[in-house]
């Protein structure tokens, strides 16, 4: 059986995924902290036909200096990408390593209410000494630590979306009862470094849970929807796929792509003058024409659900995609729009997740009802 076609996204944080990409930008340097940026590059990527986008995020500011010194949270971002449009998704980069994870999902879940069911969250990690001093915290150190903690607050923001069960709303005019209690349930967790008794203060989110993104191997496979995979060679990646065991694995790839006027090897040399372009070992890297990026995507829509894409320089390469790599991607049925009106949850083919504590509750109800028969 073929697999279904791809999904896709884009990553939109800053000017692009090269440190020195504002200086190619099409917008004024002062414009990219500005509401009307968020806006003009949400619609872009909703206009093109990606399903999803996600915005990078940290409590400190992009590392390298050849960069813009600050950036608008990403939570913030997503919100307002999402008043801006109507079926694309967004998820935002929140990492729970100092931040409460009582607040990560409160967050969260209200950016999946005022969306209507369009939000994600991609799980980060802060892993930099100057995020400790930050938050005022002791440092998180070492690997195991920094797993720890994502797993923890993960399980912690699940359990609070899932502590108010889906009716508990029940707007009783005749007794006067806006909730019932008995659908609201405490967490109960206890860690190794904090405890959380819940419940939540915002209603469960639209989705149940929203889309959770994360990279292999930080957090249990069980609790992630998507896995962002990813590997120096086309071989490895989809190796990365094949391990992920998780129900979607998307590819991550870095691109630069050919202009109508410059070559996109040309717009590397450009930019490395200020400051170089970092490889990472767990993203492909794609240089050179719309038509190449289309064909390596064929090849990967035979292993991979989607794809998370991190242009060079958004302006540029934004446009080149809308124009010819997208377009050519849904004529060959390689590739899915969202439809209107449905969730992320409906546009990645993701099931909504039943309530964990109803359905204890429901199974407790039946055996007492048959001890009492």
């Amino acid at each position: 059986m073929p697999r279904p076609a791809l999904r896709l996204a884009v990553e939109l944080d800053g000017d692009g995924a090269h440190p020195a990409a504002w200086r190619r930008a099409a917008h004024a340097p002062g414009e990219l902290l500005t509401p009307r940026r968020v806006a003009r590059t949400a619609a872009a990527a909703e206009n093109a036909g990606f399903t999803l986008v996600t915005f990078e995020d940290s409590i400190l500011p992009p590392a390298s200096d050849a960069g813009p010194a600050g950036r608008v949270g990403a939570v913030e971002r997503a919100a307002f990408a999402a008043a801006s449009t109507s079926v694309l998704g967004v998820a935002p980069v929140v990492s729970t390593t100092y931040a409460e994870p009582f607040h990560v999902s409160t967050q969260l879940a209200s950016l999946d209410h005022v969306s209507a069911g369009r939000a994600g969250w991609v799980v980060g990690v802060e892993d930099d000494p100057a995020a400790a001093r930050a938050w005022g915290r002791p440092p998180v150190e070492g690997a195991e630590a920094l797993a720890r903690e994502a797993r923890d607050g993960l399980r912690v923001v699940r359990d609070l979306w899932d502590s108010w069960e889906d009716d508990a709303v029940i707007r009783s005019v005749p007794t006067s009862r806006y909730l019932d209690r008995a659908r609201l349930h405490a967490i109960d967790f206890t860690g190794e470094t904090y405890s959380v008794r819940g419940p939540s203060i915002v209603p469960r989110p639209p989705q149940g849970r929203p889309v959770v993104l994360a990279h292999p191997g930080l957090v249990p496979p069980g609790h992630v929807d998507v896995a962002l995979v990813g590997g120096p060679t086309t071989a490895a990646t989809v190796g990365a796929a094949a391990d992920s065991g998780v129900p979607l694995a998307f590819a991550e790839i870095e691109i630069a792509l050919d202009t109508p006027r410059e070559s996109a090897e040309a717009r590397i040399a450009d930019l490395e003058r200020y400051a170089p372009w970092e490889r990472r070992p767990d993203r492909l890297r794609y240089t050179g024409s719309a038509e190449g990026l289309v064909t390596l995507l064929a090849e990967l829509a035979a292993h991979v659900d989607g794809v998370r894409l991190l242009p060079l320089v958004v302006d540029e390469d934004l446009s080149v995609l809308s124009r010819h790599v997208l377009p050519e991607l849904f004529v060959r049925r390689l590739a899915t729009r969202p439809l209107p009106g449905t969730t992320l949850r409906a546009s990645l083919g993701l099931p909504r997740p039943r309530n964990r504590f109803a359905t204890a509750t429901a199974t407790t109800t039946a055996l007492a009802g048959e001890e009492s028969r």
